[in-house]
């Protein structure tokens, strides 16, 4: 008999890719170097907006080092317009988005001339000798103003700075329930522009094999796959000749879910050379140029009886789209339109979603990626309403939230929650939190008007993510679909490869899929090698964004491990002289029942198979197997935060003194890795709730761009955080798991945001913008104090 083997799958197994990571064996974009490597510089406009007249890049050809120099103009031919895969509308505005500009500059970055040296400084140094002249245009940054009908166009062409307008309308009509309403509240939130942080800056290297017309780009990117495609669009490429590699990926956060202008330009030019190309961006260049993200104005209006029962939400939203659609722009706040009621029952929803062209650079996705924004509005009005009632912020919850005994639960935004429970999430969160005990001192401080208040912020979310079902996103015009690809190799020797179409950035992907394909394959851990990121290598794949890796990239490696299984069963069946159904498979032994001494191991199969001496008839000499996954719903992790922050009243310093969090991610992997997800999560979502801000002058000057000016914490700015979990397992995939990556950043600014204005309410405060900067905090003191 087989011994048992301790499951691999709920282990908190150190991650197999720390090793080469923390000794520096590592293969970043910028670390790739080949004979005649060029480098290359590029211009970016000084001005938000303008008309380009002239550009003379003449005398940077003269400067020792500069092997080539080109305008917009000299590199628009064989380049197309940089795409959108997201055209939410029929009716949307699409303007043409060049790689480099060639007429007008429409934000400050914008590309506009390019310089090919021979090291990284010579092409540097040469960008200054470049002559352009602009004739300024007058910047677009208000986002109401920017839809009046006298302002001033970012696309001239189109006639408007409205990109599209989509409605959503479900249950009983707003108007009528506001009317019979016994309590209605309205609210406007803010959501900053926030500018990713990834620890490794973007880079490009692009090798031609001038003889076939062959290119392999090498790029920091989460979408290898998704990439190459659009790259063969856009240039012209054949795409069977195009190859891309994602190496070491240091951090995306969405950064880097993209087709950028400088992939498209360094393909370009290295195409023109005939040599190889390396471009890597400076922290303060990819400030002007890596898209943002969040950018929103929100105005909320919700209507409840004096009981506290919750009949209907509405929601306006205008979204900043930057100067032109990228990616996935314009679906950005689509992807949280069906969040905005999140855990509640009501029985009316509106919502209303404009996009609107500004002269700044252009926004996209960015961890959570328009969940964060509606989780942020509900549960930030939900507090206010609370106020509105006298009731506890958590008893006016429990009266709305959907119970644990009516999942499956479709919802008024027409989604259907597979699996739940809030109370119990909530229950535990509370008990750790000793949230009875911490309101008894806030009552204590407020009565002697203590001058370091006490807040305490309540956030109970859930989130669809898994970004998955195709049928669902064609629904919603997104071009592409989302299924995921995987396929499990088992050796000659029996070692076991894992080829993925997930593509990670410091997700834990190679630790995780070996966890899964050691359970299903009874083979031990540390024999399992995970491929992925080279769309040679890994050939099929939808990449990694969405918290979709685990939910549909790990499901398509437990069914490809599955059918391995099943063809490994064939052979052994062969073998043993036995019937298929008389076969027992554990920890990686077929036996036959009832007699345990007739055995084959999944290794031995594998050398038989490679052999091929006696295999059944018409079956094929492999035990390989893939699959493709694509589900049929997305999947809903949820949670409860709790946060409580301290707030001086006489600096306006916040200082975050406990933070709660009790999420249910279904089935856990690897707790572990689990656990880092969710403190990156509360660690960018306390950013925005406290920090981070992209800030524009009124020239749409970029005046936050570099990191003295541009406040990402570090560890010293932020609590020890206590963590904890509930599980309810999906119903919507066969490991019972859902997604864990954004979890944190979408519950966690609401979380502290009303923790803050919790604070300050008996001082008057009913709002602070964020990020709720000390100075912020004491003018909305003195405000109210007026």
């Amino acid at each position: 008999m087989s011994e048992t083997v301790e499951r691999e799958v709920g282990r908190s197994r150190p991650r197999k890719e720390d090793a080469r990571l923390l000794t520096g064996q590592t293969n970043w974009t910028d670390n790739i170097s080949v004979g005649g490597l060029l480098h290359l510089a590029i211009l970016r406009s000084p001005m938000a907006h303008a008309r380009i007249d002239r550009v003379d890049v003449t005398p940077a050809l003269r400067r020792p080092g500069v092997v080539a120099a080109f305008s917009g103009s000299d590199l628009a031919e064989g380049m197309g317009s940089l795409p959108c895969a997201w055209p939410v509308t029929e009716d949307i505005v699409l303007p043409d988005h060049p790689p480099i500009a060639v007429e007008e500059v429409r934000y400050a970055g914008d590309p506009v001339a390019v310089v090919v040296a021979r090291d990284r400084y010579a092409a540097a140094d040469a960008l200054e000798a470049i002559e352009v002249d602009y004739t300024p245009l007058p910047p677009v940054l208000d986002l109401e103003a920017a839809l009046a009908e006298d302002s001033p166009l970012v696309h001239s062409d189109k006639g408007t700075n409205r990109s599209y307008r989509w409605p959503l309308r479900t249950g009983e009509d707003f108007d009528a329930v506001r009317r019979r309403a016994e309590v209605t509240l309205k609210r406007r939130y803010v959501h900053q522009r926030l500018i990713p942080n990834a620890m490794e800056p973007r880079g490009v290297v692009v090798t031609p094999l001038a003889a076939s017309g062959e290119y392999t780009l090498y790029s920091s990117t989460q979408i290898p796959h998704i990439l190459r495609i659009m790259l063969a669009m856009v240039t012209g490429v054949p795409e069977h000749k195009l190859r891309v590699i994602a190496p070491d990926v240091g951090g995306g956060f969405g950064s880097k879910l993209q087709v950028y202008g400088e992939e498209v330009i360094a393909l370009t030019v290295a195409r023109r050379l005939g040599r190889p190309v390396k471009w890597t961006e400076s922290r303060s260049e990819g400030y002007l140029a890596t898209h943002h993200g969040r950018g929103m104005i929100q105005d909320i209006e919700i209507a409840a009886n004096r009981d506290g029962t919750l009949l209907g939400l509405k929601a306006d939203l205008l979204v900043d789209m930057g100067a032109y659609l990228m990616l996935v722009t314009p679906g950005i706040p689509i992807l949280g339109a069906f969040m905005y009621p999140g855990i509640y029952k009501m029985g009316s929803y509106e919502l209303d979603v404009t996009g609107v062209f500004t002269t700044r650079t252009p926004t996209d996705a960015y961890r959570g990626a328009g969940r964060p924004e509606a989780t942020y509005a509900i549960e930030r009005i939900m507090d206010e309403l609370a106020v509105e009632l006298g009731l506890d912020p958590v008893e006016l919850r429990r009266r709305n939230w959907i119970g644990h005994e009516e999942f499956p639960y479709t919802t008024i935004a027409g989604l259907t929650y597979d699996s739940g429970n809030y109370e119990a999430a909530t229950e535990k969160a509370l008990a750790l939190f000793d949230y009875d005990k911490l309101r008894a001192e806030q009552a204590d401080r407020n009565h002697r008007g203590d001058s370091v208040r006490l807040g305490i912020g309540v956030s109970t979310y859930t989130e669809m993510c898994g970004l998955a079902p195709s049928r669902v996103l064609r629904d919603l015009r997104y071009a592409a679909g989302g299924w995921e690809a995987a396929s499990v190799r088992v050796l000659p020797t029996g070692k076991v490869e894992v080829v993925t179409g997930t593509s990670p950035h410091g997700q834990g992907h190679v630790t995780c899929w070996s966890q899964i394909a050691a359970d299903v394959l009874g083979v031990p851990f540390d024999d399992v090698q995970v491929v992925h990121g080279d769309t040679r290598a890994a050939p099929q794949g939808m990449d990694t964004y969405g918290s979709r890796s685990l939910v549909v990239g790990g499901t398509a490696v437990h069914h490809a491990a599955l059918k391995v299984v099943d063809k490994a069963r064939k052979v052994a069946a062969h073998l043993l002289e036995a019937s298929e159904r008389d076969l027992e498979f554990t920890n990686g032994v077929f036996s036959v029942k009832g007699s345990p001494d007739a055995r084959k191991t999944l290794q031995e199969l594998a050398f038989e198979t490679f052999s091929s001496h006696d295999l059944p008839d018409g079956m094929e000499p492999t035990i390989n197997a893939g699959h493709l996954t694509d589900p049929d719903d997305f999947s809903y992790p949820h949670g409860t935060h709790l946060c409580a922050v301290e707030v001086d009243t006489e600096t306006g310093r916040t200082r975050i003194r406990s933070y709660v969090c009790v999420d249910d991610v279904g089935k856990v992997v690897n707790p572990m890795i689990v656990e880092g997800q969710v403190h990156g999560g509360l660690a960018q979502g306390i950013a925005q709730a406290l920090y981070e801000e992209a800030v524009y002058d009124d020239q749409g000057n970029l005046v936050s761009g570099t990191m003295a000016d541009y406040l990402v914490p570090s560890a010293a700015d932020l609590p020890d955080f206590v963590t904890d979990r509930t599980e309810t397992p999906s119903t919507t995939n066969p490991l019972g798991v859902k997604g864990v990556g954004e979890a944190g950043t979408i519950a966690s600014t609401p979380a502290v945001v009303n923790a803050v204005v919790d604070a300050l309410r008996p001082l008057g405060v009913t709002e602070v913008r964020m990020p709720c900067t000390p100075e912020r905090v004491w003018r909305a003191i003195e405000e109210a104090s007026a």
